[in-house]
């Protein structure tokens, strides 16, 4: 009774310090610089190491990991709101991933994996079946209440799902937008690919969203952050994962959609007959239009 009394004077947002969280971010920032200023040049002495697209999103992703990972949303979702610590999962393992295989040049990827047996691990587990079977499967024990009970006062265990959600995410995205094109689906298939993932998670996020009481009986505390009770913090929760989820997954569906389809659709479009269109072809000069007789 004294500890939790005690509890209720410790402000939410007092300042917590992490430094694993800076020497990681120091140390991705590091390596990546090190590989594209030193090992670059000498793989890609011609032409450019990187392209400005991969740069900026290294950049993006290095801030999505540190400002997810770093206090005041890191203490917040693992002390006093589930939602933000749904929130924290959805941008390691949504938004980051992509950015961090988009940063990665095909040389670099090639460095570090060869040609060897570490390749085609990688391959074999990017497979789109088996990566997405293996990532929902993290996912779905990331949400059972036991096992969040237990990981927030656990740190081993807490960083080692952490690392199994990015490093499962990641070979997720690998037939999306990995380094090595040769996994890459076609565009129909990166849609129904995606959608399949946003499928997933409608399940634990109708759960929460519908569940009666506290699911997980770590977040049920006297302290409030923003006023949210346990029942609508875990409601906000099931929308941030649902929502959030599909709407981003979406996003890309559609901009996959037209980039592939647009072009040539607009391409169809012509303003001669069919048999001009041929006559053309056949001699390869341009028509010219009719004129009227003055």
């Amino acid at each position: 009774m004294i500890a939790d009394s005690a509890d209720l004077f410790v402000s939410p947002w007092r300042f917590q310090a992490h430094p694993e969280v800076w020497l990681l971010t120091v140390f991705v920032l590091s390596a990546y610089i090190y590989a594209i200023r030193v090992i670059g040049p000498h793989v890609v002495p011609l032409g450019p190491v990187t392209t400005r697209r991969q740069r900026i999103a290294f950049v993006a992703a290095i801030l999505i990991l540190w400002l997810g990972s770093d206090w005041p949303v890191h203490d917040l979702a693992e002390e006093y709101l589930y939602s933000v610590h749904m929130f924290q999962h959805m941008a390691l393992s949504y938004f980051m991933p992509p950015l961090v295989l988009i940063a990665i040049p095909k040389w670099l990827f090639e460095v570090v994996f060869g040609d060897g047996r570490a390749r085609r691990v990688v391959s074999w587990l990017a497979r789109p079946v088996i990566a997405g079977v293996v990532f929902n499967l993290i996912v779905m024990v990331t949400h059972i209440p036991d096992v969040v009970d237990r990981s927030v006062s656990n740190a081993p265990m807490h960083y080692s799902l952490h690392i199994l959600l990015v490093v499962t995410a990641l070979l997720v995205w690998m037939p999306i937008c990995g380094p090595d094109h040769e996994l890459h689906l076609q565009a129909g298939g990166k849609m129904i690919y995606l959608f399949a993932m946003s499928v997933v998670p409608t399940v634990p996020a109708a759960w929460l969203t519908f569940a009666e009481g506290a699911v997980y009986k770590h977040y049920d505390i006297p302290v409030r952050v923003w006023g949210l009770s346990v029942t609508i913090d875990q409601q906000i929760a099931g929308a941030v994962m649902k929502t959030g989820g599909s709407v981003f997954l979406w996003s890309i569906i559609i901009f996959i959609f037209f980039k592939r389809f647009t072009p040539s659709f607009s391409g169809s479009q012509s303003y001669l007959s069919d048999a001009s269109n041929q006559t053309s072809e056949k001699t390869g000069l341009p028509q010219r239009t009719k004129q009227k007789p003055k």
